[in-house]
């Protein structure tokens, strides 16, 4: 079994919309499994351009086994506050615009990675990374790939007492896992792009490593 790595280079300003957070608009500092799966399936249809993009993003969730994106270097989340127009014609003293918040991240590199239950899909991915335009998170992040490799990995069952470190994140259960040292964040976050028949609530709870110092990432 082998995993991909791709080294992301992001514009130096970033956003990774958390959703439901509307007006808000709250962003990860890094990138949900749904944005991974969602990089892929996009540089695939890109790159081949012989099928309809759904059936690409259907091939890529179908295969993963894994997907997982870490800082790979600092990052600052800054909040903005933008106005909004919402009204064309108005009366003299009514007010026509909302205040809207925002948030963005200050960042240089992402890494991601997936791991896939056919090995040679590896082999189509890279050269569709390589070749197409990226984004990360909204469409007007552009990031391109700094590097790809491609390394051997094994499954491993844990037991329940077994003490692991982490440098992606889990999907956290608050009554099995237990973290004994460092530090990090929860975020809710789409496991897939497809999310069914929508009968519970499509986000999943995930720890991700991190340690936060002056307010740098």
């Amino acid at each position: 079994m082998k995993v991909i790595i791709c080294k992301l280079r992001l514009n130096s300003l970033y956003s990774i919309r958390v959703p439901y957070t509307w007006q808000s608009a709250l962003s990860y500092p890094i990138l949900p499994p749904s944005a991974i799966i969602g990089i892929f399936a996009n540089a695939l249809q890109r790159y081949k351009n012989d099928r309809f993009p759904l059936e690409y993003l259907k091939m890529v969730e179908e295969n993963t086994e894994w997907v997982g994106c870490k800082l790979d270097s600092p990052a600052v989340v800054k909040s903005y506050t933008t106005s909004a127009i919402t009204k064309w014609e108005t009366k003299i003293g009514d007010k026509s615009t909302n205040a809207l918040g925002r948030q963005f991240i200050f960042g240089r590199n992402l890494k991601i990675a997936g791991i896939f239950s056919n090995d040679n899909f590896i082999l189509e991915i890279s050269p569709a990374l390589k070749k197409v335009g990226i984004t990360c998170g909204d469409s007007e992040s552009l990031c391109s790939i700094e590097e790809i490799i491609t390394e051997e990995v094994q499954k491993h069952e844990f037991n329940t007492e077994e003490e692991i470190e982490i440098e992606f994140p889990i999907p956290f259960n608050f009554e099995e896992i237990e973290i004994l040292e460092g530090t990090g964040n929860l975020y809710l976050m789409h496991q897939k792009c497809d999310k069914g028949n929508l009968k519970h609530f499509p986000l999943k709870t995930y720890f991700y490593p991190l340690r936060i110092e002056d307010g740098i990432l």
